[in-house]
């Protein structure tokens, strides 16, 4: 057998934060010891931290300056970047199906194809689940990804532009009330204060925040002290919270709940519940839940398919001392990646992988420049309690600034940082162009 024939295939699917974690780490191992390619497939041109997303959508960040594109990534770390978008699953053959890339003018660019594995790695994260609410599809925005963010900013700075010439109201409703509808409702109020000061002249007064939750708290992960804290700053920023809005129906002129109120949104953004992408149902025989996550062994292998792993949101994984599987966080799916890099190399040689274990630092949220919660782990040091205002919103960015060290390295990781800070003084604080 040759040393070509010996070479193992590795395809990583979802550049997310494991995705472009495990394939860089592992494209900088097959650099050096040539036992293993990586690739890593991906529908967009390029990653963005998902936690981030909500201030690409408020534009509160720019989002050319946060993106990693996954050329340039591949180049620098020594994987290979295949674009296109997973669409099905040859086990037998051991084959990904990638379907056709295809212009917005009809044009082919990229014909459908067939890309090889040894060992397939499934990281293609998560989205908010809209039960099947009539008109969410058709009407409501999401923010699961970096082009849908930016589509959702590019549609809001034309609302605020037609509001400020006719001085009309914009009414947005926002669906969710986790972390991504919390920090999404703050950021708006930023922008909303922003453009003020850019020239929209009473736009803060001008749009109408509201913010939906069908139970009883927000940030029902955190604390309930938290919680509250979170909904009281929040209405303090005039955004209407409402706790038990069961979401019915999202209509032309806004939301309606169960008991019939109409909540007035001229721009509609769907941020509640978490599922796996459809195409992962059942895909190949595989084991999937309700949410379409593939089901996990400790090992982080599929339970149908050992040369199969998942990670991160799109994987499902019940610990022996956990009531429930892991939630969907980047938290998980980074010490899902670190796991995966730490042993996989090994099981290759043969070695088996030891099983994944949890360690929960606690969470955090930050509401745009108003303020910051975070719950204390149970892990090391830390035996629950919270923390508040800078403290947090300063722990939120170091989660950032440690994912772009684990994909650039320390030294450029660090120069990013401070690019990072040179333009939070020299260029305009909210997306202008």
């Amino acid at each position: 057998m040759t040393q070509t024939q010996n070479v193992k295939r590795i395809l990583v699917v979802g550049g997310g934060v494991a995705g472009i974690e495990i394939a860089t780490d592992l494209g900088r191992r097959a650099k050096r010891n040539q036992r293993f390619t990586v690739t890593l497939l991906d529908a967009d041109s390029a990653h963005i931290w998902k936690p981030m997303l909500h201030t690409i959508a408020a534009g509160t960040r720019d989002v050319h300056q946060q993106q990693v594109a996954y050329a340039a990534q591949a180049r620098s770390a020594g994987f290979t970047y295949q674009p296109g978008a997973m669409c099905g699953l040859d086990r037998e053959a051991k084959q990904v199906e990638v379907a056709a890339i295809v212009h917005p003018d009809g044009r082919e660019l990229l014909a459908a194809r067939r890309l090889p594995y040894d060992v397939l790695v499934m990281a293609v994260g998560s989205r908010a689940n809209d039960f099947s609410t009539e008109g969410v599809k058709s009407l409501c925005f999401t923010i699961d990804s970096r082009i849908e963010a930016d589509h959702f900013n590019e549609e809001i700075r034309i609302r605020i532009l037609q509001s400020a010439a006719d001085k009309s109201d914009l009414s947005i409703g926002i669906v969710g009330g986790g972390a991504t509808g919390v920090e999404l409702a703050a950021e708006l109020v930023q922008l909303a204060e922003s453009a003020d000061a850019y020239g929209a002249t009473g736009t803060s007064s001008r749009i109408k925040l509201s913010l939906l939750e069908a139970g009883g708290r927000l940030l029902s992960a955190f604390p309930e002290d938290i919680s509250e804290a979170a909904r009281k700053r929040l209405e303090s920023l005039s955004v209407d919270v409402r706790l038990g809005a069961q979401v019915s129906a999202a209509e032309e002129g806004g939301f309606r709940l169960k008991d019939g109120t109409l909540i007035p949104a001229m721009l509609k953004v769907w941020a509640a519940g978490v599922k796996a992408p459809d195409f992962l149902h059942e895909i190949a025989g595989l084991e999937t839940t309700r949410s379409n996550q593939l089901v996990v062994e400790p090992s982080l292998q599929t339970t149908r398919d050992p040369s199969i792993f998942a990670v991160g949101d799109c994987a499902s994984l019940k610990l022996p001392d956990m009531e429930r599987p892991l939630p969907p966080t980047a938290q998980v799916a980074h010490q899902h990646a670190q796991h995966l890099v730490d042993h996989l190399p090994d099981w290759l040689n043969g070695k088996p992988i030891p099983a994944f274990s949890y360690h929960d630092f606690g969470s955090l949220v930050s509401l745009a420049q108003y303020d910051g919660y975070g719950s204390l782990g149970k892990f090391g040091l830390f035996h629950g309690g919270s923390i508040k205002g800078r403290l947090a919103q300063l722990s939120h960015a170091m989660l950032y600034r440690g994912h772009q060290v684990r994909i650039h390295g320390f030294w450029r990781g660090g120069l990013i940082w401070l690019v990072d800070l040179l333009n939070v003084r020299l260029r305009p604080s909210i997306r202008l162009d």
